[in-house]
């Protein structure tokens, strides 16, 4: 049975990010340090604080066992021409969702940090409680959507097409909010329908589909690593999905998932599909720090994505890096 992204995550060392450098990468960043890079915004910044809040998928070691704050994003961010942030939920225990919310809604409203908005944890399944919970936030700017990680071993394929899931769902549409959907790639299915049910809300798919590298890689490369999918039924169901114009794709993610020795080209097929599936009008970037680092740095990531996409319009890398996140997040 294939892994989900959460049990990759709890699986992730620190050694998968010692490996980050290869020939691809380091060239693309000199060549992108030589002019003036496109600024970005970045739509997927996790912070946790084990201090202050529980986070039960957390693993007890390994590069992600400790916190990471506002400081620690600051630096990471350090030459990649992020500018801006949208914050996005880590699961944190139920009873400190709320807490959650209003932490980042001071940080939004301090104009001392990167983020100016964020994405909080909800429950679209228990249809009374989420509606009194999202009527919280009617007058919170900051908030910006909500999501349900729907990968997590326990959680069935389908979930979030039930009938209350639904109406929650269709719900943030009417109240202006988003929806991130966060699926096994083997579910993507499950993002058409939800689409089509809830043609008011806009849905933005979470780290290309949750594409997994190596189902690109050779038997050679990929070694005893089976990969989550296969590369045909991936790519069919992220068309499909493009297809419903209330669907964005984030492009993040994917950085988490690579071998040890990985290059850009192990990326750039499945970059390009997600682009060619929805557009230059809908494809927000993502740095999904800190979890990037369980295959590279975060300026690793910035690098190989502006390496990636340097061919296409300057227009259509403006709007991937920033105006998107914009124009949708009202930033």
């Amino acid at each position: 049975m294939p892994l989900s992204r959460r049990a990759l995550l709890i699986g992730g060392t620190a050694a998968a990010a010692a490996h980050f450098l290869n020939r691809n990468a380091s060239a693309s960043a000199a060549k992108i340090e030589d002019k003036k890079m496109l600024p970005l915004i970045d739509t997927h910044q996790h912070l946790w604080d084990v201090t202050k809040f529980k986070l039960p998928w957390l693993p007890k070691e390994g590069v992600l066992s400790r916190s990471y704050v506002m400081d620690d994003y600051r630096a990471a961010i350090a030459g990649t021409g992020i500018e801006r942030s949208v914050y996005m939920e880590v699961d944190v225990a139920p009873e400190q969702q709320v807490a959650e919310a209003e932490h980042l809604i001071a940080i939004c409203k301090s104009g001392t940090a990167p983020t100016i908005g964020a994405v909080i944890s909800g429950r679209p399944a228990e249809e009374a409680a989420f509606k009194e919970y999202i009527s919280k936030w009617k007058d919170s700017p900051q908030i910006k959507g909500v999501r349900q990680v729907l990968h997590a071993d326990m959680t069935p394929a389908g979930t979030c097409l039930g009938e209350a899931y639904v109406r929650s769902v269709q719900l943030l549409g009417e109240k202006g909010l988003s929806f991130d959907l966060c699926l096994r790639p083997t579910d993507l299915a499950d993002a058409s329908k939800l689409a089509d049910k809830c043609p008011g809300t806009r849905l933005i798919v979470d780290h290309c589909g949750n594409a997994d590298p190596k189902a690109w890689l050779t038997a050679s490369r990929r070694g005893d690593q089976k990969p989550d999918h296969e590369v045909a039924a991936w790519k069919k169901e992220m068309e499909e999905i493009g297809k419903r114009k209330n669907t964005l794709c984030k492009i993040s993610g994917i950085i988490a998932r690579v071998t040890k020795e990985w290059g850009v080209d192990d990326l750039a097929p499945i970059v390009n599909h997600c682009l060619d599936s929805f557009g230059p009008d809908r494809v927000i970037f993502g740095s999904d720090w800190p979890v990037c680092l369980l295959g590279a740095p975060l300026k690793a990531w910035t690098d190989a994505l502006r390496q990636i996409v340097a061919s296409r319009p300057a227009a259509e890398q403006e709007k991937l890096f920033s105006g998107n996140a914009t124009r949708y997040y009202r930033l």
